[in-house]
């Protein structure tokens, strides 16, 4: 199936509320040209230079959302224009983002990036540590950053068994978090990969971040 088939496919099969954010890190332009042919408008990439790159050659009404490991030097290039920073994993980053943000005036969404799988590779929050951030209060402060929800990685694996207790156990928390903290804007929980997003949607995902089924395969 072509890029256009594949995101038109998705489309249907996608329960109503649940957005897809097309990963398109490690392909060309031309595939994002493609799928935005075929209507999609929100675009995930990990790499802040091929983001900004991407966001200067394409049309400026794609969503842009940096889903990959961000670090703190990198974050004063995509915070003009990013649309969700779905990997929001210590303080430290989080008032990085806070202070370029207010340098330019924006507020930038964000979502938290916690860590449930069993695999050292995986970034994130611990959950205990998290907890403890966001009862300390210090957060509140941060008027340049708008909290948006949650976001997660289930363990590579084939236990089907496994990646629902770490989806379930994140929708748990998103959960719990939005009641404790933040509210009704608090309202995304990104989960769900190419491999397991249907799993991810029975367990309660709102946003899926969909690469290599649409693209194809990346070259490394």
């Amino acid at each position: 199936m072509s890029v256009r088939e594949q995101i038109i496919d998705l489309q249907k099969c996608l329960p109503a509320g649940v957005k897809l954010v097309a990963v398109s890190k490690m392909h060309p332009a031309s595939a994002v040209e493609e799928a935005y042919a075929a209507g999609q408008r929100i675009f995930g990439e990990s790499r802040p230079q091929e983001l900004c790159a991407k966001y200067e050659a394409l049309p400026k009404d794609i969503e842009w959302h940096m889903i990959g490991h961000l670090q703190t030097n990198k974050v004063r290039s995509i915070v003009p224009f990013v649309s969700l920073i779905h990997s929001v994993d210590s303080a430290r980053l989080l008032e990085y983002i806070d202070r370029e943000a207010a340098r330019i005036g924006r507020v930038v969404d964000v979502l938290l990036e916690i860590f449930v799988a069993q695999e050292e590779t995986k970034h994130g929050w611990e959950e205990a540590e998290l907890t403890a951030y966001l009862q300390e209060g210090t957060w509140r402060s941060l008027k340049n950053v708008r909290f948006r929800g949650v976001m997660g990685i289930a363990s590579l694996t084939d236990d089907r068994e496994r990646i629902c207790r770490e989806f379930s156990r994140l929708h748990a928390l998103f959960v719990s978090l939005r009641e404790e903290f933040f509210g009704t804007d608090f309202d995304t929980l990104s989960m769900g990969m190419t491999s397991d997003w249907k799993l991810a949607v029975e367990c309660g995902s709102n946003m899926v971040r969909i690469g290599s089924r649409i693209f194809g395969d990346r070259n490394y």
